[in-house]
């Protein structure tokens, strides 16, 4: 990660998209993250529960959690996040470095669970969430972010199939910043140096 947030500074000057002007840490998710396909099922998992943790609040304050969530969450263990029991339930409900919403860590405990009745069915979980866009990137061309929509057909059909298998906080708006995260969409804006170098 040095490295690439080194990379970043070099180019610091290059047109972004104006989302990500906060900080260093914003812009190093943008030029190294955001829109990058990701294909590891579990690395997705990851990506899908972080971006429900967002709802009600900015992506920024759940960017700038993610070790906190690594470090409470057994570093993503599944296996072991499917097995919490009340104990576990109210340790992280004392962790002042993650969001302190019953729902939300409910949510995740729910969510690992449901994505081990996937695997046991045999289900790829990676297939089952790209097959929502044919398994390649939709490339918009917004010229402006308010030519960025906030949910749109495909999401809203994967809010609806991933609520099915058990999946929570996982609406249409948040599926679809989940996709332009993982790289299923591509909405950098056309002047945006990332544009075409994914």
């Amino acid at each position: 990660m040095t490295q690439h947030r080194s990379n970043s500074k070099l180019i610091k000057n290059r047109n972004r998209c104006p989302w990500c002007l906060k900080d260093q840490l914003y812009m190093d998710y943008h030029d190294e993250v955001w829109g990058v396909p990701e294909r590891d099922s579990r690395q997705l998992w990851i990506k899908l529960i972080l971006d429900g943790q967002q709802a009600g609040l900015s992506w920024y304050t759940i960017l700038s959690k993610m070790d906190h969530y690594e470090e409470a969450f057994d570093g993503w263990n599944i296996e072991k996040i499917a097995a919490y029991g009340e104990d576990e339930f109210r340790n992280l409900m004392q962790n002042p470095g993650i969001v302190r919403n019953k729902l939300k860590i409910r949510s995740i405990i729910g969510n690992a669970r449901a994505y081990l009745d996937m695997e046991e069915a045999g289900e790829n979980f990676s297939a089952f969430l790209w097959s929502f866009v044919d398994g390649k990137t939709i490339v918009n061309t917004p010229k402006k972010m308010d030519d960025v929509p906030t949910q749109t057909s495909q999401s809203q059909a994967m809010s609806k199939a991933l609520k099915k298998k058990g999946f929570k906080f996982i609406g249409p708006t948040i599926c679809y910043a989940f996709m332009q995260a993982v790289g299923m969409v591509d909405d950098h804006l056309a002047s945006c140096w990332r544009k075409n170098n994914i």
